[in-house]
């Protein structure tokens, strides 16, 4: 029997572990991949710290696995480079499915979660929710699109025609967005960790119209506002920041307590949405949008042993850009 590396949680809360697993075999519709680079993602921490607990154990995590086919189906040859996001698998008939909302299919199966991920040398993956992957991204560049990228473009969209922008928490995602905002003609205020010098510079490099710290106040009434760091104090302060009819978007899959706050900051048509998963609409789109809008991805490399310390480094906020573990 062939085996494999892998990195594998036995419950939530659990310690990510190295073990060797049979590499697995493709059942259906699927493809059997040889992993290069996986993203890592603050989904990845929330699913190794406990936060959100409704996966399938044990499970290796990573969800913007970037592979090669190495048994293809459903059109995907062997030899075909891909890459499989948070979104799995859904049932395809609820309507949800049938209606273009296929994020939030009851049924839905996510990639590191209820499916093996792709902290591993091998993984399978349903071939209708593989993503052919534009040129030009080495494969490192490529693994932050299919969920930072792909989420956060999600989000980019619920705000509209927003022609002001407020980013909080400066992460993978921001940084992606931030170079397409800024592609589109929109200001971005990017609001990091208070004090965190070296992120507010980052924010700037890459097209940010201004940088502080998330307790600063806005130089600008905002249109929108997203959110990408999981606190949930920051729903109120940002939508203090908010001009009337504008949005304060969630773009997390797990936040903390949003404490209370006076109806007066609400009102005024001021609104308040979450953002789940993504659909491969979504996908495509982007895939598409990222190599016109010049993204650049900025990483961090781990080796797959390393993956502990990438979750870690990103815990810590250490990371600039995107961490990826790397498998060779």
């Amino acid at each position: 029997m062939q085996t494999m590396r892998a990195m594998q949680l036995d419950r939530p809360g659990g310690r990510l572990e190295a073990v060797e697993l049979p590499v697995p075999e493709p059942g259906p519709g699927e493809v059997l991949l040889r992993v290069s680079a996986c993203g890592v993602c603050r989904t990845d921490l929330h699913i190794v710290d406990g936060d959100i607990a409704e996966g399938r154990y044990p499970v290796v995590p990573g969800h913007q696995i970037v592979g090669e086919v190495v048994r293809g189906a459903g059109g995907l040859a062997a030899g075909t480079r891909v890459g499989v996001p948070w979104l799995g698998s859904t049932c395809g008939q609820c309507g949800y499915c049938t209606s273009g909302r296929e994020n939030l299919c009851d049924d839905a199966e996510f990639t590191g979660y209820q499916r093996p991920g792709g902290f591993a040398e091998y993984a399978v993956a349903d071939a209708r929710f593989c993503f052919p992957l534009p040129d030009g991204y080495p494969d490192d560049q490529a693994a932050p699109l299919l969920c930072a990228g792909l989420i956060g473009y999600r989000a980019l969209a619920m705000a509209g025609d927003a022609a002001r922008l407020g980013f909080y928490g400066f992460g993978a995602a921001a940084h992606i967005l931030t170079q397409i905002a800024a592609w589109q003609g929109r200001a971005v205020y990017a609001f990091t960790r208070d004090g965190d010098a070296a992120g507010q510079a980052f924010a700037r490099r890459l097209g940010a119209v201004w940088a502080g710290g998330s307790g600063d106040a806005s130089p600008e009434p905002l249109d929108a506002a997203i959110l990408f760091a999981p606190a949930g104090e920051l729903v109120p302060r940002s939508l203090t920041h908010v001009r009337k009819g504008g949005q304060v978007i969630c773009a997390g899959i797990h936040m903390s307590d949003i404490p209370s706050f006076p109806y007066r900051d609400l009102w005024g048509e001021r609104v308040i949405r979450s953002v789940a998963n993504l659909t491969r609409a979504d996908g495509r789109t982007l895939l598409e949008l990222a190599p016109r809008a010049g993204v650049r991805t900025q990483v961090t490399r781990f080796p797959l042993a390393d993956t502990v310390a990438a979750l870690d480094a990103l815990r810590a906020g250490e990371i600039e850009g995107a961490a990826v573990v790397v498998v060779d």
